[in-house]
């Protein structure tokens, strides 16, 4: 069958090794769904697929085995999967419009984790409206703790949730658990002073660590929501490195709107000639200079006025 994959690709489907049969691609922003789409995604598989689903790294469903005369069929079944996850779609029944931006992952926050300190799946859902569908190889991932286990260190975009620790005297018990939880699972951010655990605001990285071990909650999370945001995590064979902090205390609107900056940034200066025309951001970042992309991505940015942006920026990592 005679079949133009540059187009089955932007239709969320990939070309596999086996002759004539692909892949449908199904994205879930923020790894969190219904769970009575799960019906949809099991009878796809088994009515044109081989009966088998991935689950990607990404958070999302693979489902091998289509044939491609199968796929108007697959996208007109993927609807009620499309809608119900909010997914932004450039022609309805026509299937997931694919991107170069990668879907928006997250951890499972704090609706089920005792250390998460937001519900990360609905920021990653905010995030994924603002910029889907988009050519640009962007990564952006979400994680409600310093604990960082969605590894958004190596991401373009790495999201980690803080909170400001308020602390109540009148509750506390001078018991010391506070301090001793710091000190053994943080940054030692917590000293003892005169019986009370004094906190050092330059070394507290808004863990929530205190918050959890005070038996008395003479320690809770602040009402206002803040972030860590780190720039231009990679991996792949070629030049892998960490991301690093840009702003530390940043609001959700200011990474939104950063994030927005940064499309604008990357259309003015990609190199359209670098494979599949999807030159990753860390590498023309490299070629222009940070302070060049720090003035686009901060382009009418209101940063909280407790926001600590990291300045200048330098990566390590291997180099070939």
């Amino acid at each position: 069958m005679d079949i133009n994959t540059k187009k089955l690709k932007k239709n969320a489907f990939r070309v596999t090794k086996k002759r004539g049969l692909s892949a449908s691609r199904v994205r879930v922003p923020g790894g969190r769904m219904d769970a009575g789409l799960l019906s949809t995604i099991q009878d796809i598989a088994q009515t044109y697929g081989d009966g088998t689903i991935h689950l990607t790294v990404r958070q999302g469903f693979e489902i091998p085995g289509i044939p491609f005369e199968a796929m108007p069929e697959v996208n007109a079944k993927l609807q009620p999967v499309i809608e119900g996850l909010g997914i932004n779609q450039t022609e309805k029944g026509e299937g997931y419009p694919a991107a170069g931006t990668r879907n928006v992952t997250a951890c499972v926050g704090n609706d089920v984790c005792p250390y998460g300190c937001y519900n990360t799946a609905a920021f990653a859902r905010r995030i994924d409206k603002a910029i889907f569908p988009n050519d640009l190889h962007v990564k952006v991932a979400l994680t409600g703790c310093p604990n960082d286990c969605a590894k958004v260190r190596m991401h373009d975009f790495g999201i980690m949730g803080m909170t400001e620790p308020q602390s109540d005297p009148n509750r506390c018990v001078s018991c010391n658990a506070c301090v001793k939880a710091c000190q053994r699972k943080s940054t030692g951010a917590l000293t003892t002073v005169n019986w009370r655990p004094q906190r050092d605001a330059q070394k507290c990285i808004g863990c929530g660590e205190c918050v959890l071990a005070c038996p008395n909650a003479a320690w809770t999370r602040s009402r206002k929501k803040y972030y860590r945001l780190t720039l231009l995590g990679r991996s792949g064979k070629k030049n892998p490195r960490l991301g690093v902090d840009f702003i530390r205390w940043i609001d959700e609107d200011s990474i939104v709107k950063i994030i927005e900056n940064t499309y604008d940034y990357v259309r003015e200066y990609i190199d359209t000639s670098a494979p599949g025309g999807k030159e990753h951001i860390g590498y023309i970042v490299d070629r222009t200079g940070f302070e060049e992309f720090k003035k686009w991505a901060l382009k009418d940015v209101e940063l909280p006025p407790e926001a600590e942006v990291c300045s200048p920026i330098y990566w390590n990592g291997i180099t070939y």
